[in-house]
């Protein structure tokens, strides 16, 4: 069944610094010599091939902006970042350096580097994929000067009055009279020829505004004045618009003029909602098609930056991720579930963007989270089909990738590095040498890319998941009538259009296998599905379509249940068709 007009999205974001990287070296703390970085023309038409062919619809290229690094490009022109405030070898990705410039890591050739990032988006689309990219507005990197920006625009801080804490047409915030000092505990991987000098100091990305953050805080960064003024009750200062709304707009437009299709807007949250308003708007002035994903942690701040910010998407990690997780690892509930879509009231479901693995996360395959990619089958099931909004997927979930090294800055801690240059293993195998496939891959690793391949092609090919309704079976189940059905561990929903109804059903259990019912009342299959007689229709299984397959008696679908078999750790999918 062909999916509608409004196509459910499945984003893979690449982290492009690690993605295409061949080297094996895999020193800890390696320079870009020794450990290698991948490039923008690392992403080739075979490599787009095969990721289209995985079922993706969106790329979301991590990293592209230029950001402060450790890495030496003033023989480029670019001026070199004191280690004192950089974190690892290669640098954040969100310290920005300069929002008009692309990483020059990526770049084959670095005075190019811009045309290769261009040539890549064009590419990107020829593949009918659309392409997303970071935008880091609550930020940037303690020593950011733009080198690249257009003629008549100024850089930020540029006509700052440093002497006073807070203006609203001022770009950062200060501490006036006092320098910036290191956090304790930082210890550059390079030697320190001398001090860094901040005069006055510059309040730090996540909200410190003293003169010397904690280790543990967005240290390498600046925090961007929208006019609000945080230490005098939060005062708010619009009118006149402030000078980095307007700075903000202008590095918006310059990436839509470059073929941009969305943009990832990182800590959106802690920009005022206001600002969203306003630039979203006029941004969509100039392309009504671009889509804009805000990483957001509050869920009471969900409606407002949906209603009032504009946001297309919104990340969804403090709802269905943590729930999920939870019960990936054996001790969360099923009921968290029907919590969840309860609050997302006002039918903003829709805009929910749902994943289990990103650049902030520890990865499913480590031993910090899953252990075993495939004990996530039925999380990661309805993490996709849940709802109608997008589907995220992080490069090299689909062949289990597990960093049980460390690889320099962030340690052993399950996730993958953003602060250093890495090769990926479990990556290189399918790159094998440029091929982009599966020749040289484990069974294992096979059949979980296959798995994924199969959830992608369904979300997208089914229109009840790609734009259908959503009907809860939980509250008909776990009233005692349906025996063995656990309430803490099976979970189940219906999603229909008017021409294909499908029944999800999942055992979030490790150990148990359960015999159970699934009832779906009466008055869902004639009202709500618009059905006939039950005598009338059969269940054909259509996912996942691998074995061990359920036990399915036809002819029982009525209010007094579906009898089924359900394997641990199973998900289970159901077309209604008639006979």
């Amino acid at each position: 069944m062909s999916a509608s007009k409004n196509d459910k999205l499945v984003i893979y974001q690449i982290f492009t610094r690690l993605f295409g990287n061949r080297n094996t070296t895999n020193k800890v703390y390696g320079t870009i010599d020794e450990n290698g970085s991948g490039k923008f023309n690392d992403i080739t038409d075979a490599a787009l091939t095969s990721i289209k062919d995985l079922g993706v619809t969106h790329l979301w290229y991590t990293g592209i902006l230029e950001h402060a690094t450790l890495s030496d490009y003033s023989a480029f022109g670019i001026t070199p970042d004191h280690p004192l405030i950089v974190k690892g070898i290669a640098g954040s990705p969100y310290a920005v350096k300069d929002y008009y410039d692309v990483d020059p890591d990526l770049a084959e050739n670095v005075p190019n580097r811009m045309q290769e990032f261009e040539a890549l988006v064009k590419r990107t689309q020829n593949h009918n994929l659309k392409v997303i990219i970071d935008f880091i507005p609550n930020h940037v990197a303690r020593q950011y000067h733009s080198d690249c920006r257009p003629d008549g625009i100024d850089d930020f801080g540029e006509k700052d009055d440093t002497g006073i804490t807070f203006s609203p047409q001022n770009n950062f915030y200060y501490i006036p009279n006092q320098d910036f000092i290191v956090p304790e505990g930082h210890k550059p991987p390079v030697t320190v020829t001398g001090p860094y000098l901040e005069r006055p100091a510059k309040a730090t990305g996540n909200d410190v505004f003293q003169a010397q953050p904690s280790q543990y805080d967005w240290y390498e960064t600046i925090k961007l004045n929208y006019g609000v003024d945080y230490l005098s009750n939060g005062n708010r200062y619009f009118d006149p618009i402030p000078s980095t709304w307007l700075k903000m707009y202008d590095i918006l437009a310059f990436w839509v003029n470059k073929g941009i299709d969305g943009f990832r807007c990182d800590m959106a949250e802690m920009v005022p909602v206001e600002f969203w308003g306003w630039v979203i708007r006029k941004i969509k002035t100039l392309n009504p098609d671009i889509i804009f994903i805000a990483e957001i942690y509050n869920p009471y701040e969900y409606h407002n930056y949906i209603t009032n910010g504009l946001f297309d998407y919104l990340y969804d990690k403090v709802g269905l991720y943590n729930s999920l997780r939870k019960l990936v690892e054996g001790y969360g509930t099923v009921e968290d579930i029907t919590r969840i879509w309860q609050q997302e009231s006002g039918d903003i479901s829709r805009n929910m963007l749902r994943f289990l693995e990103n650049h902030d996360e520890q990865r499913i395959a480590s031993r910090y989270f899953a252990g075993d990619p495939w004990l996530v089958v039925p999380a990661i099931t309805l993490s996709a089909t849940l709802h109608t909004g997008p589907f995220m997927l992080y490069f090299g979930q689909e062949l289990g990738v597990d960093p049980n090294i460390s690889e320099g800055f962030q340690g052993e801690d399950g996730r993958t590095t953003i602060f250093d240059y890495w090769g990926i293993p479990e990556m290189q195998q399918w790159i094998n040498v440029g091929q982009f496939d599966t020749e040289i891959m484990d069974a294992d690793k096979k059949a979980l890319r296959d798995f994924y391949q199969k959830l992608n092609r369904f979300i997208t090919e089914n229109e009840a998941v790609a734009d259908g309704e959503f009907y809860d079976l939980q509250y008909v189940n776990i009233d005692g009538q349906s025996p063995n059905y656990d309430k803490t561990r099976i979970y189940s929903y219906l999603r229909y259009t008017g021409n294909q109804k499908l029944l999800f059903v999942y055992n979030f259990d490790r150990n148990r296998y359960f015999e159970t019912n699934v009832r779906i009342p009466q008055g869902a299959w004639t009202d709500t599905l618009g059905l006939k007689s039950t005598s009338f229709y059969k269940l054909k299984p259509v996912f996942p379509l691998f074995s061990p397959m359920p036990s399915v008696k036809a002819d029982v679908i009525t209010s007094t249940g579906i009898q089924l078999t359900l394997p641990p750790v199973s998900a289970q999918v159901f077309e209604i068709i008639g006979e």
